[in-house]
Formats: structure tokens, sequence, C-alpha cells
């Protein structure tokens, strides 16, 4: 099943999307609810019986879910040796990326849907979009093997982790993770696709084998299949959930497919072609099975707050 949260006549409204036609669930009902109380298939079912004239085309797509929280994790290893280069000057990918599947935690309150502008934040002059695929946790779980951990996926969704590239080097920098080079905006979407509907694209080593496709302004630009991410959903959910809860409604990101963003290009070809994002810009996603995230680029504001340290004295006190 495909669910949807989408705007129509001024309400805000979840439903299930089949053929393109939108079936709504009842008022007050979110999709995050009903994942909580583990109805999401039974809530969908009885909603596609009731006939509907409402089409995707008519309604404003929102995120499919409001997450509690978004872990991304760095699952490519193209990606990290393409973008290692643009940011550092080093084609290489560091010896710790293979130890583990790290993450960082990202903003979950800047969700934008998958028909939204999206604005250049402020200060930014290198703005870029990164393509992903969002898993959804649908049952809390801690210290999850790789095994248990398939049965908490309830679904998935494109992911944009987009980025402001000039903001985020220096947070790099300090060796703290990322801060306003990533806070301002993500979007997910354009549904909630159901695990069941992707796992006969399972490969015999686990992985989902869904072609991702980015173009910008029109022009195919990247593509790669999520088969390449080098660990899979239930061994990232697991490394999650060590020592930790995942809860239903969590997104973990795979991390930018190789191609996936363009960082990738610059460093690759050593100069940034193509340009960074500028208003006007229009950045399609294609993940197979899971749907497209068309955004346009507009302008943000022009003011930056920017307080600089005060420089204290260094005499301890006694």
């Amino acid at each position: 099943m495909r669910f949807a949260t989408y705007e129509y006549e001024g309400a805000e409204r979840a439903g299930v999307v089949r053929d393109g036609v939108v079936h709504p669930l009842p008022e007050g009902i979110t999709v995050l609810t009903l994942i909580e109380q583990a109805v999401l298939h039974a809530a969908g079912a009885e909603a596609l019986e009731t006939p509907s004239e409402l089409t995707v085309d008519q309604v404003q797509l929102r995120p499919p879910l409001s997450p509690p929280s978004i872990r991304d994790f760095v699952g490519f290893e193209a990606h990290i040796e393409g973008v290692s280069k643009s940011l550092d000057g080093l084609e290489h990918v560091p010896e710790e990326w293979y130890r583990a599947p790290n993450f960082y935690f990202t903003n979950p309150h800047a969700g934008h849907g998958a028909q939204d502008d999206v604005a250049v934040p402020a200060g930014c002059s290198v703005l870029d979009f990164e393509l992903e695929v969002g898993a959804v946790i649908g049952r809390a779980g801690r210290d999850l093997t790789p095994e248990r951990a398939r049965e908490h996926i309830v679904g998935y969704l494109v992911f944009n982790d987009w980025s402001a590239r000039d903001l985020q080097k220096p947070e790099k920098n300090l060796g703290l993770g990322f801060s306003k080079g990533k806070d301002f905006a993500n979007t997910l979407g354009p549904y909630l696709v159901t695990a069941d509907e992707v796992e006969d694209r399972r490969d015999p080593d686990g992985f989902l084998d869904l072609e991702m496709t980015a173009t910008l302004n029109g022009e195919l630009i990247g593509r790669d299949t999520l088969a390449n991410v080098s660990w899979t959903f239930e061994e990232m959910v697991a490394y999650a959930s060590r020592d930790a809860w995942v809860r239903p409604g969590d997104v973990l990101g795979s991390g930018t497919c190789g191609w996936g963003a363009l960082a990738e290009h610059w460093g690759r070809l050593g100069e940034r072609l193509p340009p960074p994002l500028t208003p006007g810009d229009e950045v399609e996603l294609t993940v197979e099975r899971l749907g497209t995230l068309r955004n346009r680029v507009v302008a943000g504001r022009t003011d930056v707050y920017l307080p600089r340290a005060r420089k204290r004295g260094r005499t301890p006190r006694p």
C-alpha cells in the first residue's frame, strides 16, 4: 500500500493511494497514529473499500508522516569517495567508515512535501541535494539483531537530505556533526510505501534492488541502485538500536547513492559542474517503486544571524 498525507481544500488529511486515486482515511487520523497503533494495513484496506474520485493531481502532497526522529546514515562508498574529494581535496574513504554504519541525527521538523518549494537557507551560496531512501520503523525495538530488525520496518520512502555545502564544511571541521548546513530542509515522500510492496526486489544478499535517479532541470545527472548500499537496512536498524530505542515513525536514511549529489560531480570533475543550485532550479529524485520528489528551489532570506564568540580571559577562578 501507499500512504499519503495531503492538503485538499485547506484541510490536511491522510489517505491511501492506488492507481492515482486518493482514498481518504477518517478525519483526524494520521499515518503516524496508524503506525503507532499497529493498524496501518487494516486501516488502509478499509479505506480502499470506499470509492473515491479524488486524484493525486488534485492534492498537495505533504510528508507522509511527521517522524519523531531522523537518523541519516552514510551507506554508499561511492558517495563518500566523491564528496571527500569535493570537501577535503582527498579522493579516499576513511578507514573508520568501513567499521560500522555511522549516522547523524537531522532535523525531523524541517520536512517538505514531494511538490513543495525549498528555499535557499540564509548565508548559503552552495546548495546541493542528496538522493536517499528512508526506512520507516513500524514498531519499537532495542538491541535488535538484523534478522529481527526486518520485522520492525513498516515501509520506505524517498528522502532528499538537502545540504548547504559552504555552511557544512566549517561545521565538519569542528568535529561535532552538522547543524545549519543540514537542518533547514529535508523532503520525504511522496508516499510511505509498505515493505511488502518491494520485497520481491530483494537480492540473495538481502539488499533491495531499486533504481535511483537524479534529474536537474530535466537533465539526468545521476543513476544508481539501492543494492549498492554497503549495509542492509536491517543492519542499519540493528546498529541504531544498540543500547537505544527505535520508535514507530522513526526514519533511517540510507545515505546518498552514487552520483546522487552535485558535490560528487564537483569532487570527481575538479570543478563545480553542474553549478550549485539557485532559485528556479527544479530537482527531481526518483526511486523505483517508491515514487518521485519534485522540488523547485526558491530564494530564501538574505539576512544572516551570525553572532561571533566573545574572547574571554583565560585565567581560571580560584
